[in-house]
């Protein structure tokens, strides 16, 4: 049987559908292509249980060399307008995913919860249920090119013995704690610590790396008498996406947002724990098949305020993020 699955709204969406990836090839011995935009083409080349990827490219083209494909099945992970055109042009019998819009604006605007109490992925799985399949309950895949593996011995000594990656990226600001928080939970976790981010994230990071640089013998052995041992290597910039989720793979902890990179610790398996602003972990995106703590105001009338977040708190006081509680311990 040869399946073709579409999505492509957004890079959690792609690692949401690798269980489904994974099933058709390993339970149903499918010939497995997926349809998706060229930003996400590198999350997939690694996969081995994809056969073909297209690229979303020119509508008209896109659909030609579709069609010369002769698919026998179409799984709809997306179910928008592009889908629905690439569904009627294909003509075959196709699965495709409920969506749950209505229900997500209840939630954001009246606070009224009628969403499943499911994640994602089981949703993406259940859209295959009728062709026989089960979960296998791996989680997701992540395939880190052996290029983009970074070795231990580019890092600190500090950090050879295991460390706590703290990811700084957030899609949007209501998503993120403040520079003075992230410092306080820095400081909490207390244990060799690497920042994750991109380039827009390296003002943060500077500030955070600076807060905790020491320098003379007075403040080092001040430091030690307070028993501080949150020591920052600071990765923002410095490395590509797959390099970042290399480290993550390597971290004992992962202290991160609602981003993409808490999705990638989730399919290695890492201890997460994982911060929520205006967004929620009730709408099925919390970490999948991985060990997870929550830290989230559940105290606020306005939260979630939105499905995705803003560019600032439009209640102007950001409680979701000021008020939050750090509440963990780890491990010496």
């Amino acid at each position: 049987m040869k399946v073709l699955i579409i999505c492509f709204s957004s890079f959690s969406k792609i690692l949401f559908c690798t269980p489904v990836i994974r099933a058709l090839k390993t339970e149903l011995d499918s010939e497995v292509h997926i349809i998706t935009k060229s930003k996400h083409l590198s999350l997939l080349n690694g996969n081995p249980y994809l056969d073909k990827i297209h690229e979303m490219k020119g509508t008209k083209q896109t659909l030609r060399n579709l069609k010369a494909e002769h698919f026998d099945l179409v799984i709809d992970l997306q179910n928008n307008l592009k889908a629905k055109r690439i569904k009627l042009h294909l003509n075959k019998k196709a699965y495709s995913v409920k969506k749950l819009n209505f229900k997500q604006w209840l939630f954001v605007n009246f606070k009224i919860n009628l969403l499943p109490k499911s994640h994602v992925v089981d949703r993406f799985l259940d859209v295959i249920k009728p062709l026989g399949t089960s979960s296998d309950n791996l989680g997701l895949d992540f395939f880190i090119p052996e290029r983009d593996e970074v070795d231990k011995d580019w890092l600190p000594e500090t950090h050879a013995q295991g460390y706590a990656a703290v990811v700084l990226s957030a899609r949007y600001k209501t998503r993120q704690l403040p520079t003075d928080r992230l410092i306080e939970l820095c400081d909490r976790i207390n244990k060799p610590i690497i920042l994750i981010g991109g380039h827009e994230d390296v003002n943060t990071a500077n500030e955070i790396e600076a807060f905790f640089k020491h320098g003379s013998a007075h403040e080092e052995k001040e430091i030690e008498e307070l028993n501080k041992k949150a020591v920052i290597f600071n990765a923002c910039g410095k490395f590509n996406f797959n390099q970042l989720a290399s480290l993550i793979k390597s971290a004992n902890w992962v202290f991160t947002h609602d981003n993409d990179m808490m999705h990638v610790a989730a399919a290695f398996k890492k201890q997460i724990y994982s911060i929520w602003g205006s967004t929620s972990p009730a709408f099925g995106e919390y970490p999948y098949r991985t060990k997870f703590v929550i830290f989230e105001n559940n105290k606020l009338s306005c939260r979630p305020c939105s499905k995705r977040g803003f560019s600032k708190c439009p209640k102007g006081h950001f409680k979701c993020m000021n008020d939050l509680t750090f509440d963990f311990y780890l491990p010496d």
